[in-house]
C-alpha cells in the first residue's frame, strides 16, 4: 500500500496537468487548444492556395496530434464554422439546426486570408518543439496578432477546473485594442453567431453571466409568433423540442409548429383559438430555450499554468503581446534588409571595381581569398558593416554569367529601395504604438466589413415563471374519500390553477395549511374551504368556533406569510371546532347564540354582529360572543 499511494499521486498529477495544459484549456498567447493549433499549423504547411480534402488534412495533422482522427475532424469542423480562419467548401453542418457535417472525404478547406496574415509569421519568430513522436516539429504557440481567445470563444472541462469564454465581435475587439493603445478603455460584451437579443448587465467583465433571447416576430393579428434568431448554445431542433415539451406539460398553448429554417432561422408557432402572442411570448421566455442564461468563466493557460482572468486583463495582455510581435517582425525585417544591403553593396564593389580580376593569377585558395580581402578592403568606407569570411565565400560564388549581365543602374535602384525600406522600418520602430494602431486599422479596413455585430445589446426584465404560468391544472375535492388534487374526481372546490398557485386548505378541526396543487393529497372528510392564496394581499378569514368548554368565539385574521405544507392552528384548543367559516373580512351576518339550559337561567340567548369584529392575530382567542356555554348557534343576515 505504501508503494501504491505515491504512484497514484504522481500519475494523477501528471494526468491532470496534461489534460489542463495540453487538451482542454486554451493558451492565452494564441487562443487555441493544442488540437486547433496543430490543425492550423498543418494547413499552413501544406498551403498551396487550393482547397484540401479534410480527410487529407486530418491525416497530416495526425503526425502532430496523438489522439486520433475523430478529435481532429470534430475540432476542424467547429473551427471552420467560426468563419474566421478556415474557408469551407462542402457541407460542414449547420450551427443553426445542429446538423452534422458530411464525411471528411467529401468536404474541403483551406486557410482564409485573415489567418495567413494574422496567425503566422516567419519561422525565426515562431517557437517550435518536437511532436509527440519526435519525427516533426510543431509550434509551441502561433505568433497570432489577434485576440483569438476572445474572438472565437471556447469551453473545456479539465481536471478540477473548466473554462467557458464567450465569443466577442471582431471589430469591437480591434477597436478596443486601438483605444487601449491610445490610452482609453472600452467595455466589451459578447457577440454570438446565431444573433438574438443580449442582456449583459450581469456580465461583470467576463466573471458573471449573460441572458440571451430568441428574436420573436409577432404577426399583425397576433395569432402567430415567428422565431427569427435563436440564442447561443441552442439549435432550432433543441429549441423546438423545448417548446414541444412545454406544451405537453401545459406550460403554454401552441396549436402547431412549422420549421422553415434554411439559411436563416424561421420557426413559425401557430396559436390556438383564444390564445394571443402577448400571452405566449413571456411563457416562451420562461419555459423554453427562447431564453437561456450563459455563465462566463475565463480560464486560460498563462505562463504554463491555468489562470482566471477578466476580459480587460486578457485584452490588455494580448495588446501588449501584439506590440511585441510587431516589434519583433520589424526588427527581423530590418535585420534582413540590412543584410541584403550589406551584401549588395559588397557585390556592387566587387563587380563595378573589378576586384574579381585580382584572383585570376592566384594559384591557391588561400591566395584567392587574400586577393579578395585586400581588394575589398580598399573600399571599406562604403561597407554597411565590417566584412567577414562568410561574405568572401558568397562573393566567390557569384557566377560569371551574373557578372557579365551586371546592370549598374538597376543595382543602385535596388539598393535605394532597400535603404527606403530600412528607413521605413526604423521609423515604424520609433513610433511603435502608432505602427500597431495602423496595423489594427488596416485589418479593420480589409476584414471588418465581414464581421458586423449579430447579437443586439439590450436589457430585459427577468420573466417570473409564477407570473406567466398558465392556469391549466384542474383540481377538486372528494368529501367521500377525503382526497384533493389534480388526480381526484370530486364535486367540491373545483379550481383551475397553475402549478405555482398556493392553495389554502381549512378543515373543521380548526387547522389550515398552504400547499401547491397536489396530484392526490388526503385532507380529511370535513374541509371548510379550499381557496387560492394571494401573495400580495394575503387572505382574510372570518370564523365562529366553540372551545372544549362550549364557549363561543368569533375571530377575524389575515394570513400573510406561511411555510408550505405546515399545519397552523386557527383555534387554541385542538378539541374545539369551527361552526362557520367565511373567506374574507367583510361579513354581513349576525351570530345568534342559544345558551345551554341551566337552573334559574334568565338569559337564554345573545346576538353578535360580525360587522363589529376586529382583526386579531393567529394566536389570539378572538372575541367572545356569549358569556355562557352554548347549545347551538344560528347565523342570520345582518339587518
Amino acid at each position: 500500500m505504501s508503494y501504491v499511494k505515491p504512484l497514484m499521486e504522481r500519475n494523477f498529477l501528471e494526468y491532470a496537468s496534461y489534460v489542463i495544459v495540453d487538451r482542454a484549456i486554451p493558451d492565452i498567447r494564441d487562443g487555441f487548444k493544442p488540437v486547433q493549433r496543430r490543425i492550423l499549423a498543418t494547413l499552413e504547411a501544406i498551403d498551396d492556395g487550393r482547397f484540401h480534402k479534410v480527410a487529407n488534412v486530418i491525416g497530416e495533422t495526425m503526425k502532430l496530434h496523438p489522439h486520433g482522427d475523430a478529435s481532429i475532424g470534430d475540432a476542424l469542423v467547429v473551427l471552420a464554422n467560426k468563419d474566421y480562419f478556415i474557408e469551407k467548401q462542402g457541407n460542414f453542418g449547420n450551427v443553426l439546426t445542429g446538423h452534422a457535417a458530411a464525411a471528411a472525404r467529401y468536404i474541403e478547406c483551406r486557410l482564409t486570408p485573415l489567418a495567413k496574415e494574422a496567425l503566422f509569421s516567419k519561422k525565426a519568430l515562431t517557437a517550435f518543439q518536437p511532436s509527440y513522436d519526435g519525427r516533426k516539429d510543431e509550434p509551441i504557440f502561433l505568433p497570432a496578432k489577434l485576440p483569438v481567445a476572445l474572438m472565437l470563444g471556447t469551453e473545456g472541462i479539465a481536471v478540477g477546473m473548466a473554462t467557458k469564454i464567450l465569443p466577442h465581435n471582431f471589430r469591437e475587439l480591434l477597436h478596443a485594442q486601438i483605444r487601449l493603445l491610445e490610452g482609453g478603455e472600452d467595455a466589451l460584451v459578447p457577440d454570438f453567431p446565431q444573433g438574438g437579443l443580449l442582456d449583459a448587465s450581469a456580465y461583470d467583465d467576463g466573471r458573471g453571466k449573460v441572458r440571451v433571447r430568441a428574436r420573436l416576430e409577432r404577426s399583425k393579428d397576433k395569432k402567430t409568433l415567428t422565431v427569427r434568431e435563436i440564442p447561443y448554445t441552442t439549435t432550432t431542433e433543441s429549441l423546438i423540442a423545448s417548446i414541444e415539451a412545454a406544451v405537453l406539460k401545459g406550460k403554454l398553448k401552441v396549436a402547431s409548429i412549422e420549421d422553415r429554417t434554411a439559411e436563416t432561422v424561421e420557426i413559425v408557432l401557430h396559436l390556438p383559438r383564444g390564445i394571443y402572442a402577448d400571452e405566449v411570448e413571456p411563457q416562451l421566455y420562461a419555459y423554453t430555450q427562447c431564453q437561456v442564461s450563459i455563465s462566463s468563466n475565463i480560464t486560460v493557460i498563462r505562463d504554463d499554468q491555468p489562470a482566471e482572468m477578466t476580459v480587460r486583463e486578457v485584452l490588455a495582455e494580448l495588446t501588449e503581446r501584439l506590440r511585441k510581435q510587431i516589434r519583433a517582425e520589424l526588427e527581423l525585417e530590418l535585420s534582413e534588409l540590412e543584410d541584403k544591403k550589406h551584401f549588395m553593396t559588397l557585390e556592387q564593389i566587387f563587380i563595378e571595381n573589378r576586384v574579381y580580376k585580382a584572383i585570376e593569377t592566384k594559384r591557391s585558395a588561400k591566395g584567392v581569398r587574400k586577393a579578395v580581402w585586400d581588394g575589398m578592403h580598399a573600399y571599406q568606407v562604403f561597407f554597411v558593416r565590417p566584412m567577414i569570411d562568410e561574405d568572401i565565400e558568397r562573393l566567390l560564388k557569384i557566377p560569371i554569367r551574373r557578372i557579365s549581365v551586371y546592370d549598374i543602374n538597376r543595382y543602385r535602384a535596388e539598393i535605394k529601395e532597400i535603404e527606403a525600406g530600412i528607413a521605413g522600418c526604423k521609423r515604424k520602430l520609433r513610433k511603435l504604438t502608432a505602427t500597431t494602431v495602423a496595423y489594427l486599422k488596416g485589418l479593420l479596413e480589409r476584414y471588418g466589413g465581414r464581421y458586423p455585430r449579430r447579437t443586439e445589446i439590450t436589457s430585459f426584465d427577468v420573466v417570473s415563471k409564477q407570473e406567466v404560468a398558465r392556469a391549466a391544472l384542474k383540481v377538486s375535492y372528494d368529501p367521500g374519500s377525503g382526497f384533493f388534487g389534480t388526480g381526484v374526481r370530486g364535486e367540491k372546490y373545483k379550481l383551475t390553477v397553475s402549478e405555482y398557485d398556493p392553495l389554502v386548505i381549512v378543515t373543521g378541526d380548526g387547522v389550515y395549511r398552504v400547499v401547491l396543487p397536489p396530484e392526490k393529497l388526503y385532507v380529511g372528510e370535513r374541509v371548510l374551504a379550499i381557496v387560492p392564496f394571494n401573495k400580495d394581499a394575503g387572505l382574510m378569514l372570518t370564523y365562529v368556533y366553540r372551545d372544549p368548554k362550549r364557549m363561543a368565539w368569533a375571530k377575524k385574521i389575515r394570513i400573510t406569510g406561511f411555510i408550505r405544507d405546515k399545519e397552523y392552528d386557527l383555534i387554541k384548543e385542538r378539541a374545539g371546532k369551527i361552526d362557520r367559516l367565511w373567506v374574507g373580512g367583510d361579513v354581513n351576518a349576525q351570530v345568534h347564540v342559544i345558551y345551554a339550559p341551566r337552573k334559574r337561567q334568565r338569559k337564554h340567548e345573545d346576538v353578535f354582529d360580525l360587522q363589529n369584529l376586529e382583526t386579531c392575530g393567529l394566536a389570539a382567542r378572538g372575541t367572545r360572543v356569549g358569556d355562557k356555554p352554548v347549545a347551538r348557534l344560528k347565523i342570520k343576515k345582518s339587518t
